[in-house]
């Protein structure tokens, strides 16, 4: 199968190919890139396997991160683009369930293909478009089936990721697992206890953005691969909980948010712990949690859409069509009621603490300074009261604040 016409980004990245066979060495795109091409999907990143050591990729091109090259893969700038570039190689033992302790640089394309997780991530495809079959990798993208490169137990024992890569594969593609791989990810399932949690939580955040994620759920329980990932495994009842009509979620926020309001004793604190999420992932969950409780007491108002940071709109409407299927949200709502807000933060509004002391000049410094000027925020977003200096004084005489 050759293609007449590659489409970019492939277009591009081929300069790569032709540098390196100009050095005479073999270099072809691979894996994912190649998969997505063949499933006319959105192409993400451009992998590139070749016979040339990482040692010559380093001098034939001006600019090269050495990201992984004891392992011999190196990143390639070209034209703004980064492009990772693997030198063929044979794998070792993988005493650390991640990484071989040792490779062996080899020139036969085949032998590197051999040591792929999936028959459909062990595509190849040179400068001209035409593709490298060696496992019937086409055959089963034709029928939707996620299948093993040779034997199951020892794909999944060199790496357990693969468990979980093949639970997320099954939602972003929609795929069915082969019987003897569904077969090897029970048996071996035990061994995710080993992985570090970070590549546990990046392929879970995949795994819930996947536009089949019903399908990935449904492997999920099947496998009880979920009595290994953390959270979890002192909570399994959680995945009894999850929606069968799930849609896609796409940030870890979202999906924190969800699993906390499903089970509520858990907090949105320990799944970031557990997980290790960042900072910013537990703001947004945290963000999200709060809206979603207003919505559920009070439907959706001003106060909501000014707590809310627009970024977090649609998640929270994802969320909300979610749990709540009966009131749908929309983000036109949103935006209009945000575009109506009187004020956008508490820093529009034209009093201050400061302004409050010299009010109450007498009266110590408290946490009634901060409730005075979030009860005078909510009235102002409410439409109560007007912002401005005048409004806001007759309003605290009226409403004096509570001091101790």
């Amino acid at each position: 199968m050759v293609i007449s016409m590659l489409p970019e980004p492939f277009q591009t990245a081929t300069a790569i190919l032709r540098e390196i066979e100009q050095h005479h060495h073999q270099a072809f795109f691979v894996g994912g890139c190649v998969r997505d091409f063949l499933l006319k999907r959105p192409i993400g990143d451009i992998d590139i396997a070749t016979s040339a050591t990482p040692d010559l990729i380093q001098r034939i091109f001006e600019k090269v991160i050495p990201v992984g090259i004891e392992h011999g893969t190196v990143v390639v700038r070209y034209k703004k683009e980064s492009y990772e570039v693997t030198t063929f190689r044979i794998d070792g033992t993988y005493s650390d369930s991640r990484h071989p302790d040792h490779v062996e640089f080899i020139d036969q394309l085949d032998k590197d293909l051999e040591r792929r997780d999936f028959t459909i991530n062990a595509l190849a495809m040179d400068k001209s478009g035409a593709i490298i079959d060696l496992f019937a990798s086409r055959a089963d993208l034709q029928h939707k089936l996620i299948r093993t490169v040779g034997n199951g137990f020892d794909r999944f024992t060199e790496d357990p990721l693969r468990i979980i890569r093949a639970l997320r594969f099954s939602s972003e593609l929609g795929f069915q697992i082969d019987k003897e791989t569904l077969f090897y990810m029970k048996k071996v399932k035990e061994a995710i206890n080993n992985l570090a949690v970070e590549r546990i939580t990046t392929e879970l955040g995949k795994f819930f953005a996947g536009k089949y994620v019903n399908n990935g759920i449904t492997y999920l329980k099947d496998t009880e691969a979920y009595k290994h990932i953390p959270v979890f495994t002192k909570y399994p009842q959680i995945i009894s909980l999850l929606p069968t009509h799930l849609k896609p979620l796409y940030s870890l926020g979202e999906v924190l948010a969800l699993l906390h309001l499903l089970e509520p004793t858990v907090t949105v604190k320990e799944w970031v712990k557990e997980w290790k999420c960042s900072n910013q992932i537990k703001q947004e969950a945290l963000q999200l949690v709060e809206a979603c409780n207003h919505y559920k007491s009070n439907g959706i108002n001003d106060w909501l859409v000014y707590q809310l940071s627009p970024a977090y709109y649609q998640g929270f409407i994802r969320l909300i069509n979610t749990l709540f299927l009966k009131k749908q949200v929309s983000l036109q709502e949103l935006i209009s009621r945000m575009n109506n807000l009187p004020i956008t933060s508490r820093t529009d509004i034209v009093i201050k603490g400061n302004d409050l002391i010299d009010l109450y000049p007498h009266a110590k410094r408290g946490p009634w300074l901060q409730q005075t000027i979030t009860s005078i925020e909510k009235e102002i977003v409410a439409g109560n009261l007007k912002n401005d200096n005048y409004n806001i004084k007759e309003w605290i005489k009226c409403n004096p604040p509570e001091i101790n």
